[in-house]
């Protein structure tokens, strides 16, 4: 299994100017609230747990796991923006069938707008989940890691992901030619 500075590494290889970076804020957020919220139906109870179970459960638990096997604090983190995606799912769930699935299918379609405009537009390279798979899942990592990266954070985690990566720049010439 590749390390946490492996898999942001080759994440952030697909992922080098600003502009995608800066849609990625955008789209990938979505998306997962949109996971969230279709996912939270069918929901059900049970009397020995304190929470309604769904399939959101299921797959923001999973992720959770793996995040905390990456690194235990980014983990942590990711499980706290889990926590509030699935309340956010779970409310839009509880709302009509029109609202949940008008809400759930237009954030993940908005979401895959703004990704795909990030890499055609700007990074000029196709998403990391094409080669790879598991890029789906850590792309949220990605992001809240670049967020937190954005406040000092781990500076030599960054420093690392740069010198395998490269530096973020705003450059779709230098980027077409790394195709």
């Amino acid at each position: 299994m590749r390390t946490l500075t492996q898999q942001l590494t080759h994440y952030a290889a697909y992922h080098r100017d600003r502009r995608n970076i800066a849609t990625h804020f955008v789209g990938i957020p979505m998306i997962v609230l949109a996971l969230a919220v279709l996912l939270s139906r069918p929901a059900f109870a049970l009397a020995a747990l304190p929470v309604t179970l769904s399939p959101a459960w299921l797959l923001f638990v999973a992720a959770t796991l793996y995040y905390l096997v990456l690194d235990v604090p980014l983990g942590l983190m990711m499980a706290a923006v889990s926590a509030l995606c699935i309340a956010f799912g779970q409310w839009i769930a509880a709302q009509s069938t029109l609202v949940w699935l008008t809400t759930g299918v237009g954030l993940f379609v908005i979401g895959w707008v703004f990704q795909f405009i990030g890499h055609v537009a700007y990074e000029h390279r196709k998403p990391a989940f094409v080669d790879d798979v598991i890029g789906l899942l850590i792309g949220p990592l990605f992001v809240l890691a670049e967020a937190l990266f954005e406040i000092g954070w781990r500076p030599a985690l960054r420093d690392a992901i740069e010198r395998e990566a490269g530096p973020t720049r705003v450059n779709p010439n230098r980027a077409a030619a790394h195709r």
